[in-house]
């Protein structure tokens, strides 16, 4: 018997949104899919800090103060601790319109524009929209079938509406929006500070070396080694001189690290730091939106840089309206065979009894001795001159009784 079972799976909402974005550990991670650059960021800031604290940290704290790998931590934790809550969190993603909600939105604009011609072009789908006695523009989105939000653009390469979208970062693996501004601001204003504080102390290393040994003979020094000269004489006995000078090589590659990577971070936090001031995105400052030809003032400046670096930086954090771990339920339906053995009592006698039902009961019958009961429709019966050579009769065998047989033998 077959028994149909339906089963209820758990879907997340997460694992049905549209857009090019990667999902982990149930939802709650949510990344671009191109990670590439973003495991660079992580190897360059976690390879130099490894180099600095165990190499010339040592040293330093020694000779200069122990604050000083103290706060070089604190740094680099921070640091971390923002890159992570960028790369790892909803930027802003609006969510597209239900299929529902854009039939409505497409009569709502087929009833605003009217009917086009033929062979000329509709017009752009675009609503005014006033905020601060200022008119602003909200353009139709296409392909999440909404019009955007004020400040909100499509992301080419997440494919989503991101509100408040400052630009697309490779660098953190994600987009930078609404929601992760304030982290990613903080993050390169961090490693700015810790790009700083590595490459002087670098230098602050160098220096005191050569007053004691000479620029030439710091060259040559293993980095780190001072005081620990056990560690100095296991090093030197076990790699030689050829991992002394490959260790040297490690620092004067962290200086030069710190050397590009200081002017390129730090011109950047430069940059968003002047945005920050004037409470705009670099999407509107790459268009020209508040500075362009048309001399429009920035609706969302307080016209004070107190003020703006407040809301930006400090103002309430809004809610991911995604809900990416909501609960989705899908039904299954499933097919199980089941065995269910009847008894004689409820067995259908008509569907019991196959094409040879009949012989099997006659069979059985002459097993007890009996004669075979009558069939209810009686075959032809031919005598044994008549009958085919493979079903004559043969001397051992009783022929069956029938009625036909009977009256032709009288």
């Amino acid at each position: 018997m077959s028994v149909m079972v339906a089963r209820k799976k758990v879907v997340r909402k997460w694992e049905k949104l549209p857009g090019r974005n990667t999902f982990c550990c149930d939802g709650r991670i949510m990344m671009a899919r191109q990670k590439g650059i973003f495991y660079l960021t992580l190897f360059l800031i976690l390879g130099t800090c490894a180099l600095f604290f165990a190499f010339e940290c040592r040293y330093l704290a020694v000779q200069l103060s122990p604050a000083i790998p103290v706060f070089a931590a604190v740094l680099f934790l921070f640091a971390m601790a923002t890159l992570l809550r960028t790369s790892f969190s909803d930027p802003g993603v609006i969510p597209r319109a239900l299929p529902d909600e854009a039939a409505f939105i497409e009569m709502e604009i087929e009833a605003t524009n009217g009917t086009v011609p033929q062979g000329q072009r509709p017009p752009p789908r675009i609503k005014n929209f006033q905020i601060n006695n200022q008119i602003v523009k909200l353009k139709y989105c296409y392909t999440c079938k909404i019009f955007r939000p004020p400040r909100a653009s499509h992301c080419s390469i997440c494919d989503n509406c991101v509100e408040r979208f400052d630009h697309h970062c490779p660098w953190v693996g994600n987009c930078v929006g609404k929601r992760n501004y304030r982290y990613f601001y903080l993050f390169i204003l961090s490693l700015s500070l810790l790009t700083i504080y590595i490459f002087t102390f670098n230098i602050v290393y160098v220096a005191l070396k050569s007053l004691k040994i000479g620029f030439l003979n710091t060259l040559k020094e293993t980095p780190g080694t001072y005081p620990s000269t056990a560690w100095r004489g296991w090093l030197l006995q076990s790699w030689g001189l050829v991992c002394s000078q490959s260790l040297t090589v490690l620092t004067v590659l962290e200086v030069l690290i710190c050397f590009f990577t200081l002017w390129s971070v730090v011109g950047l936090t430069g940059f968003h730091t002047f945005l920050v001031a004037l409470n705009q995105t670099t999407n509107e400052d790459i268009k020209g939106s508040w500075t362009g030809k048309n001399r429009v003032q920035n609706p969302y400046s307080h016209g004070n840089i107190v003020k703006n670096c407040c809301e930006v930086l400090c103002g309430p954090l809004p809610p991911s309206v995604l809900d990416r771990r909501g609960i989705l339920q899908q039904e299954e339906s499933t097919a199980q065979e089941e065995s269910c053995p009847r008894g004689p009592s409820t067995q259908d006698p008509t569907a019991a009894q196959g094409p040879g039902g009949q012989a099997e009961e006659s069979s059985a019958q002459q097993k007890d001795g009996s004669l075979p009961h009558l069939s209810a429709v009686p075959a032809p019966s031919l005598s044994n001159a008549e009958m085919p050579e493979e079903k004559q009769l043969t001397s051992g065998e009783l022929p069956v009784p029938s009625q036909d047989a009977g009256q032709a033998e009288h």
